[in-house]
């Protein structure tokens, strides 16, 4: 039943951004990643270190249930990785319009991180195509770690002991 309500909950940054159970978690991350990558003294690093962070720490997590052979742990870590993806192709499908409201902690006149990252690479006319890639590649996450998930709770269910009788 958790896998299914959060695979729910993965969805909704698909249908606007921060929704569902990983949207705050999911922007302290990318927060976190400028102030992380800042350290560095880089600015493409300090402004791409959001959106990497925020990928990071859920690839990060998945590898943790890895290590520790937990199917059902991988597969929520794979949701929220998702569910990353979903809010960032906002991100990157807003590099032209800016339309979304930012949170900025340099104050006014900071530049849209993507409208930055596309325009160093001249790739701004690709902001659209970029995040339908990004929702495309995060469908697929998705989809597999539900099924990942239903394989690792049925594997766990074959595998499940009878009660130890009762000694009275």
């Amino acid at each position: 039943m958790v896998l299914l309500f959060v695979a729910a909950q993965a969805r909704g940054p698909f249908r606007e951004i921060g929704r569902g159970l990983f949207g705050g978690i999911t922007f302290g991350a990318h927060e976190f990643g400028h102030l992380f990558f800042a350290l560095f003294g880089n600015e493409f690093m300090t402004i791409a270190g959001g959106s990497l962070m925020q990928l990071l720490v859920p690839i990060g997590a998945g590898a943790l249930m890895w290590r520790t052979r937990d199917g059902v742990g991988i597969a929520i870590a794979g949701l929220w990785l998702a569910a990353a993806l979903g809010d960032l192709s906002w991100y990157v499908g807003d590099a032209r319009a800016l339309e979304l409201p930012l949170v900025s902690m340099g104050g006014e006149g900071d530049d849209h991180d993507w409208n930055y990252l596309l325009r160093t690479f001249d790739l701004l006319r690709s902001d659209l195509a970029i995040a339908d890639q990004l929702r495309r590649v995060g469908d697929l996450i998705w989809f597999g770690s539900v099924i990942g998930g239903l394989v690792a709770c049925w594997r766990h269910w074959q595998n499940r002991r009878p009660p130890e009788p009762r000694s009275y």
